[in-house]
């Protein structure tokens, strides 16, 4: 390849990019959270379970009102009939009708059934707010997602930056090339060196282009939009220095939603063997009703009668023997309870790992972050010097490559360090439950 050509295909690539990327509306961060939290799929479904527990939440799913019916039965019939009376007298009739209506409405309430009823209402409550811990869950877990692979675009943006750069480096390291091979001051293999070292650059940043995009249809997917939206986002990472286990450890026993949901389970198991309870208690139920009734018959001493009125009453019951079914589920109702709290218990313990683990890797990380900002420094000033000594030829290509790659690697580097940072305050955040948003 010529290397006019070369050089216009470096600096299009270059320039398409840019072009671009200028051209593109920013996506802040707060803005993605904000559109995520409208129109992700799982956060809908979420909130649609929500509303399902609420509505369950209610005295008469609890067993508290009364149940009215309403009914009609309308009989209707026709028969040959021959009746013979005491007095020997004999009547026959032929298709002699029959019929009769009755029509009413009925009540049945349970006023009194061992307090199950009011454990069920409490019941109903805890499972409406395991459905609001959920919800939480949910957009957590969606608002760290948007976080990552927010910021991992962040870190490609400021690696491509740096693939621009290094392709510039390799331009003028072709440039310099050439001109000494036109003078006699090089062979032709220094000059087809920074050629191939120049292809070998642009296939890299058409690679982490390619990349970028991808992640960038990614995050649309997550956002529940257009996958083809084109944005870009901010050119920084900033990491909070200032997290402390302790802090993140008080906030993630009260606001974790895995720990949460567990504390409501158990919660839930114990109200169901209070219900269970109530079984030993006899049920009382007031019943009544307005009834009316209409008869007739072509035969028979009563042709035709009619009904109308109020009935009402009450029942009671008590279970005096069932086979001691009784009794075992009330005792597998109480291991539940002991199964239940030592799941709290286990969640603890795995909640309290898992933050000392990623608290670890954050000072670790954050460590790097200081480390690779010094290397990066370091390897500016070293390729600074590299060029110079380059452009004088006091040094070979193949040393002059090195400080590049060294360079263009410590940058990487950097990059990668603020990302890996920033995942593990991510991560902190939301083990402890105060993800923003």
């Amino acid at each position: 390849m010529r290397k006019s050509n070369i050089i216009f295909l470096s600096f299009f690539v270059f320039f398409i990019g840019l072009f671009r990327a200028s051209a593109q509306q920013l996506l802040s961060l707060e803005e993605a959270v904000s559109i995520a939290l409208e129109n992700n799929y799982d956060i809908k479904i979420a909130k649609n379970n929500l509303r399902i527990d609420q509505t369950n939440v209610a005295t008469g799913n609890a067993g508290m009102l009364p149940k009215v019916t309403a009914n009609v039965v309308d009989n209707n019939g026709s028969q040959n009939a021959s009746q013979t009376r005491t007095d020997g007298t004999l009547t026959t009739v032929k298709n002699a009708k029959n019929n009769s209506i009755n029509y009413g409405v009925g009540l049945d309430w349970t006023i009194f059934d061992g307090f199950s009823m009011f454990a069920k209402y409490d019941q109903l409550e805890a499972l409406k707010k395991l459905g609001e811990n959920q919800l939480k869950l949910t957009i957590i877990t969606k608002i760290s997602e948007v976080n990552q692979t927010y910021f991992d675009l962040v870190q490609q943006q400021q690696q491509l930056k740096a693939l621009d750069t290094t392709i510039a480096i390799s331009n003028q390291r072709l440039t310099l090339a050439q001109n000494r091979f036109s003078i006699g001051k090089a062979s032709k293999l220094e000059v087809l060196n920074a050629q191939v070292d120049l292809n070998t650059d642009i296939t890299t940043l058409l690679r982490q282009q390619e990349l970028y995009a991808n992640t960038k249809i990614a995050l649309n997917q997550i956002l529940a939009r257009d996958v083809i939206t084109a944005f870009k986002v901010m050119e920084s990472i900033v990491v909070d220095p200032t997290l402390l286990l302790p802090e993140l450890s008080v906030l993630a026993a009260k606001q974790n939603p895995q720990l949460q949901a567990q504390i409501i389970n158990s919660r839930v198991t114990e109200l169901q063997l209070k219900q269970l309870k109530g079984n030993r208690y006899p049920i009382v139920k007031v019943i009544g009703g307005y009834n009316f009734a209409d008869t007739q018959s072509s035969i028979g001493f009563t042709t035709q009668s009619s009904s109308r009125g109020f009935n009402y009453g009450f029942s009671a019951s008590i279970n005096l023997f069932d086979g001691f079914s009784q009794n075992r589920n009330e005792k597998i109702a109480k291991i539940d309870i002991q199964n239940a709290k030592v799941a709290v218990d286990q969640q603890q313990l795995a909640l309290n790992a898992e933050l000392a683990a990623a608290y670890q890797t954050y000072l670790t990380n954050m460590q790097l972050v200081n480390l690779e900002i010094k290397n990066e420094t370091i390897a500016k000033q070293n390729l600074d010097i590299t060029l110079d000594k380059f452009r004088i030829g006091t040094i070979t290509t193949l040393e002059f490559r090195t400080a590049q790659l060294n360079y263009i690697n410590a940058k990487v580097r950097n990059s990668n360090a603020q990302f890996q940072a920033k995942l593990s305050e991510i991560a902190l955040r939301e083990l402890a439950g105060n993800l923003s948003f």
